[in-house]
């Protein structure tokens, strides 16, 4: 008996909501403590402090590539691949020559001395160093027209074959540009004519050949490419590792590439990462409780988790030597976001951002970047309406563009004190644009499957739901119209007091649209049809008791309608809750009359309940009673409206309907504020079309109802009024005694 007692307290205790939370937070700091420490924080089993401890024979033939004597060949390949050069500056200097040509022609039939002549050839032609000076000057200014021109074309011709062969700067550097001139003349060249052709090509002749920087590194890389692998064979049997001997590079990889587990669990750093990830969760924990209670719910904490998880994971799967720009982090911080608020997602990534920075071994200018990233982001994504699910891909490529700006900024500061591969900051200002963009796409193809994962119903969902082209909101439209129509009364002034006390206003909105769903069961018992449909209250055919049955049934029916079209918990909650277990004054009031006040308790006359809960649910109570009150007034006052406001909202308090609500007096006060404004307005712009509209419903042949009630209804009441139910004649009749 012990023994049960026993197992019965241990199973309590193991269920209880304490153990279960208790068992939640080690759970997941053990799993993100696995997965952080799976990368850097597993050391090698069989090698200490980088030594062998024993003899490691291979078992089977292996060839393992010798990654740093192929790195190193590569390397030097690289630097025996001569320069490639690309011709320049040949137009240039053939327009050179042509100007000097033109010039000499110039001066030569100038009408002045000789000696101004010279002077000017002097200006002209740099021939300090000249020996044949004398001889030069006097052949260019004495010499015929025809002897002159041979020499230019000559220079011209010579001038092409040394252009066609190409001077480096080397070459000219070396001073053997007579050399050069000399090795290119063109044939049939007096000796008087190759001084003359050497001073001409001496002065405008420049280095035409420059490094082409990308074609040389694209021959370099082809070069490196070219090389084959270094590889070592071990042959089954050799030893792979000696006693003692330090481990390289290669003979680690030839241990992975044989099989052997080279790693083992390191208690210091495993406990050191746990002690991290435990710091980190309590914090987040530590930050719900006391600034968003409402999120420390079990479905919120578990989305958060997984998220993390999941985040975690990639990182640790990255291949080696990857960039970390390319882990998701702005998906996180927008799904987040979406679930929850964009300050509880900042919260969440600084955190795990932490985390993986010192797990994962990042340097710092990663963490700084995501840090300021997923600042910007909570901005963004707090601007979001949540209209439309394309919003999130336009937010995801303004993080992108933001992330660019963020890292090449740093990366330029870095760059001031230290050198930075520009190939290096293009290539990570590409990923982290490109994280941005597809982060957004993966995060909006995880929502519907999130939602249903963890049945959190996001404002994306919920601005679905609130689409007047649903199916069961279009059959609202056609089976109760008078219902849909309070319902879109009581939807505005919900989601505008909502939106007034800081509560959730689409919620709000789209709660209030299904809240009288219900009433499609039984559409023509509820009085705000009736006049569509032009037929009298079938309530003045009943006892109060048969009516209160009928009109507080529509909550439970309304359940059934939301599970039958799958509707979200939250918005059931709207259904059950928007008349709490508030009292049926009407047919109470009429019982009493009826059947003395002795003979009727009013807990016969209540909804089944549950009261509000939430400020949502709460607000919606009092705007469906509101509305409703007020559309009874004809051609109310301001002070009127106000006064009706003020008495409905008197009236739930002192009945104790909003005892279960968060709603203080200040926001009750601002909804009475916030329905006065707005009710004012729909009673000024009323207008009288409730006789048009029956008639446009009956033009579209939008009749009533053969019957008004379901059959099991209709025998309810006819057993409650003392009659049988009736049969169907086509039916055997049932034994009485069944």
């Amino acid at each position: 008996m012990a023994k049960f007692e026993f197992v019965s307290k241990l199973r309590d205790f193991i269920t209880s909501a304490q153990s279960v939370k208790v068992f939640s937070f080690i759970g997941f700091t053990v799993l993100m403590t696995a997965i952080i420490a799976s990368q850097n924080f597993f050391f090698q089993n069989i090698i200490e402090n980088g030594i062998s401890k024993r003899d490691i024979i291979a078992q089977k033939t292996l060839t393992v590539e010798d990654v740093k004597r192929t790195e190193q060949h590569r390397k030097e390949v690289a630097q025996k691949v001569e320069p490639v050069m690309a011709p320049a500056e040949d137009e240039f200097i053939k327009t050179n020559l042509q100007t000097l040509q033109t010039s000499i022609m110039q001066i030569r039939k100038k009408d002045v001395s000789d000696s101004v002549k010279t002077e000017e050839l002097g200006i002209l032609f740099d021939l300090s160093d000249n020996s044949k000076r004398a001889f030069i000057i006097n052949f260019l200014l004495r010499a015929d027209e025809n002897s002159l021109h041979e020499v230019f074309d000559k220079s011209n011709l010579t001038l092409s074959n040394i252009l066609r062969v190409g001077i480096t700067e080397k070459d000219y550097e070396k001073d053997n540009i007579d050399s050069i001139i000399l090795n290119n003349l063109v044939s049939n060249v007096s000796k008087r004519q190759v001084s003359v052709i050497k001073a001409i090509l001496e002065q405008v002749i420049v280095p035409n050949l420059v490094v082409d920087e990308f074609a040389t590194e694209i021959a370099r890389k082809n070069a490196q490419n070219s090389v084959k692998p270094y590889e070592v064979v071990f042959q089954k049997g050799d030893k792979i590792l000696f006693n003692g001997e330090p481990v390289t590079r290669l003979k680690r990889d030839a241990l992975r590439q044989a099989g052997y587990n080279v790693y083992e669990l390191n208690p210091a750093g495993l406990s050191a990462i746990y002690v991290i990830v435990f710091i980190g969760t309590f914090l987040f924990l530590y930050y719900m409780k006391f600034f968003e209670k409402d999120y420390l719910q079990p479905r919120y904490l578990a989305i958060s988790s997984f998220l993390s998880l999941l985040i975690a994971f990639i990182g640790v799967v990255l291949p080696t030597g990857f960039s970390p720009y390319v882990i998701p982090i702005p998906a996180f911080l927008i799904l987040m976001s979406i679930f929850t608020k964009p300050r509880i997602a900042f919260v969440a990534s600084v955190l795990l951002l932490s985390v993986m920075t010192i797990g994962y071994q990042y340097n710092i200018q990663f963490l700084v970047a995501f840090l300021l990233l997923s600042i910007l982001s909570s901005v963004t994504m707090s601007q979001i309406r949540y209209a439309e699910r394309v919003d999130v891909i336009k937010n995801g490529f303004n993080i992108g563009i933001a992330g660019l700006i963020i890292v090449f900024s740093i990366y330029i500061l870095e760059k001031c004190l230290i050198e930075v591969d520009n190939v290096l900051i293009i290539k990570n200002c590409l990923y982290i644009l490109l994280n941005g963009i597809f982060s957004a796409i993966i995060a909006s193809g995880l929502l519907p499957l999130l939602e249903s994962m963890f049945k959190i119903i996001t404002p994306y969902g919920l601005a679905e739901l609130g689409d007047h082209n649903q199916k069961l909101l279009k059959r609202l439209q056609i089976d109760a119209p008078g219902t849909y129509h309070h319902s879109l009364m009581v939807s505005n002034l919900c989601e505008a007091a909502a939106e007034a006390i800081g509560a959730d206003p689409i919620l709000a909105r789209v709660g209030a649209l299904y809240h009288d769903i219900g009433k499609l069961k039984r559409p023509l018992f509820f009085v705000e049809n009736q006049s569509y449909f032009l037929i009298e209250n079938p309530h003045n055919k009943f006892t109060p008791r048969i009516s209160k049955m009928i009109i507080t049934a529509h909550p439970k029916d309304g359940i059934e309608i939301a599970k039958e079209y799958k509707l979200p918990q939250v918005i059931q909650n709207f259904i059950t809750q928007h008349h709490g277990e508030g009292l049926a004054s009407y047919f109470y009031n009429q019982a009493v009359k009826e059947e003395g006040a002795d003979n009727v308790k009013e807990e016969q006359f209540r909804y089944a309940g549950p009261k509000p809960n939430t400020k949502e649910t709460a607000i919606l109570m009092i705007a469906d009673a509101v509305e409703s009150a007020v559309r009874s007034l004809k051609n109310p006052t301001p002070e009127e409206i106000e006064g009706m406001i003020n008495k409905i909202i008197v009236e739930r308090l002192n009945d104790g309907q909003l005892s279960d609500s968060p709603l203080t007096l200040k926001d009750i006060k601002t909804i009475a504020s916030t329905f006065s404004r707005i009710l004012r307005g729909m009673q000024h712009n009323r207008i009288k079309y409730q006789e048009n509209l029956a008639e446009e419903l009956q033009k579209q042949k939008i009749n009533m109802p053969a019957k008004l009630l379901d059959e099991d209804l209709e025998n309810k009441i006819k057993q409650l009024e003392g009659e049988k139910p009736a049969q169907d004649e086509n039916k055997p009749k049932e034994d009485k005694n069944d």
